[in-house]
């Protein structure tokens, strides 16, 4: 049980990082923003989202390349490259020059920091939520991979955390002018300090395995030819069991916020940023209590809650939140949401991981996720921005609820509750 938790607290170590350099930019993009883009632009908030989607392109490519590097290789070693890449591109943002200075070239810097960002948390996800999986034990799986989300969630909360502690002790101009850059710079020195702490990771994938591999007798691990053909049913499932999961947790927990932020623009900055960071601190303590839950009563039920819940919830989140005036009741609104999402994110990676045999599993994972995670979830910020400004919201809605759908649909008649898997399978034959 101690090597266990141990490798679960260093895996989610970095994922913890990661997962801050992501959402630093959705948490001070509005500061930023005129650094890159000149004043008299009118869709210059549409653009940074625009870039915030655009780098989902690159999640895919990220996920096949460390993918195939963590099945051939090792998930430790890919665990470790990823980090490296996310803690260069954080100090590039940080110390790139604005638009004042080489005019259109900011925003090429930053676009290209952001995707190799997005290669580098492609490879990220695929083999963290594998190797939790991987290293946690039976009947307390659901439980110690949790840890993945409450990581990722972590480093939603650790921007906003950051930026709480801007607004209480800086100007809005001064975090205008060099605060951001700040924020991205404690990612890149967060990003060095996880890699020296995974240097002790215990490697989840069997050294015989590697061997394997080395001698050449391995060909099929981490093959894009084998997951298609061979591996093909699960990979959809994955896809699908995403699609509605990631597109929720994007109009949850990214533009949820961003509403909130808007209500309080013209007041009390300070609330808005307290209410985000309460709430998504909720969320993160959320994440044990869903995994503990799926080992008792099964990973189906959480998900058919989530889909219920998503299906339900997703009108009523975005058109009473933008309507609120009171911090609790923003609160309570972005609070009841990600007691539903909970049913997907505490337990997603795990089962996704059990989709997959060892040799194909850090690829089909990683892969199944970007795709659907670049189509429906980080085109979701910038689609309800599109949206509200075309005026076009109840079909955005309709849109999101339906995509919801499907997945529940998904999780109703192609998934079994407690069902042998190959995570359980390759225990056994280990023990």
């Amino acid at each position: 049980m101690g090597r266990a938790v141990s490798n679960t607290l260093k895996g989610s170590a970095g994922n913890l990082v990661e997962w801050y350099d992501v959402y630093v930019y959705s948490v001070f993009a509005s500061y930023f923003e005129s650094q890159f883009f000149s004043e008299d632009e009118a869709n210059s908030t549409l653009y940074v989202w625009a870039i915030f989607a655009v780098t989902f392109i690159m999640r895919p490519i990220g996920s096949w390349f460390f993918g195939r590097f963590a099945d051939r290789h090792g998930r430790r070693l890919s665990l470790s490259v990823s980090v490296s890449l996310m803690a260069a591109c954080s100090l590039l943002v940080a110390v790139s020059p604005t638009a004042n200075t080489i005019g259109v070239g900011a925003v090429v810097l930053l676009v290209f920091a952001r995707l190799v960002q997005g290669f580098a948390t492609g490879g990220e996800y695929g083999t963290s939520a594998t190797y939790m999986s991987e290293t946690a034990l039976p009947g307390r799986r659901g439980f110690l991979s949790s840890f993945n989300y409450v990581t990722l969630v972590g480093g939603h909360v650790l921007a906003q955390l950051t930026l709480m502690i801007m607004v209480l002790t800086m100007s809005h101009d001064q975090i205008q002018t060099w605060g951001w850059r700040v924020a991205f710079a404690i990612g890149a020195v967060g990003a060095l300090v996880v890699l020296w702490i995974r240097r002790t990771m215990d490697e989840s994938l069997q050294t015989s395995t590697l061997q394997a591999v080395k001698a050449g007798e391995s060909e099929q691990s981490g093959s894009m030819k084998e997951l298609l053909l061979n591996q093909w049913r699960p990979l959809l499932l994955c896809f699908l069991v995403t699609a509605g999961g990631t597109l929720a947790f994007y109009v949850y927990s990214v533009t949820g916020p961003n509403i909130v932020k808007s209500l309080f623009a013209d007041g009390d900055v300070v609330a808005s940023t307290l209410i985000n960071f309460l709430a998504l601190t909720f969320l993160m303590l959320l994440q044990p209590l869903g995994g503990y839950i799926s080992d008792k009563v099964g990973r189906k039920a959480l998900l058919v809650f989530f889909g219920v819940g998503g299906v339900a919830y997703t009108w009523f989140l975005l058109t009473y939140l933008p309507k609120q005036s009171s911090p609790v009741s923003a609160f309570l609104i972005l609070a009841v949401g990600f007691v539903i999402l909970t049913g997907y994110t505490s337990i997603n990676a795990v089962v996704k991981a059990e989709l997959f045999p060892t040799h194909i599993r850090a690829l089909g994972v990683g892969f199944g996720y970007a795709l659907a995670n670049s189509a429906f979830g980080g085109t979701a910020p910038l689609m309800y921005e599109a949206a509200t400004g075309a005026d076009r919201m109840p079909l955005f809605i309709a849109v999101a609820t339906a995509i919801i759908a499907v997945s529940l649909l998904v999780y109703i008649f192609a998934l079994k509750n407690k069902s042998p898997n190959w995570l359980d399978d390759e225990h056994k034959m280990r023990g």
